[in-house]
């Protein structure tokens, strides 16, 4: 009888984006704002029954709107097939195993981590001592 035990996942290459983000909570009645669309290098929409929530670069967030910032973002390099499985996993558990909270956004062609811009660093220390690699964008 053979140990079919599973091989150990291998290191990931991640991209660490040079802006900083704001993680915004709205009413989910609102209509999504328009300087959402100001934002031209990313932005995410989501809407529950619950909440609006976006991710947009910080500069264009206006007073008064409940948001959780500075936040770094780090881009798996892509894409991936959808068939790959305990990829998210397998990069969270790294981050927790630190202490460090994060906000995983998942998109057709990849994953982002989004970190506060305080747990940058440790993030990418982390991260190499599991094995991965944080590059420059």
């Amino acid at each position: 009888m053979t140990d079919s035990a599973p091989s150990p996942t291998p290191g990931f290459d991640l991209v660490v984006l040079p802006d900083r983000f704001a993680i915004c909570r709205l009413d989910p009645a609102l209509p999504v704002p328009a300087w959402v669309f100001d934002a031209a290098s990313f932005v995410t929409i989501t809407r529950t029954p619950e909440e609006l929530s976006l991710v947009v670069l910080e500069e264009i967030v206006p007073a008064g709107i409940v948001t959780e910032r500075p936040y770094r973002a780090l881009k798996l390099k892509g894409p991936l097939s959808f068939t790959l499985v305990g990829i998210l996993a397998a990069l969270t558990a790294s981050v927790a195993r630190a202490g460090i909270s994060l906000f995983a956004i998942s998109t057709y062609d990849t994953d982002y981590l989004f970190v506060r811009e305080t747990d940058l660093d440790r993030t990418i220390d982390q991260l190499a001592l599991d094995g991965h690699r944080a590059l420059d964008a």
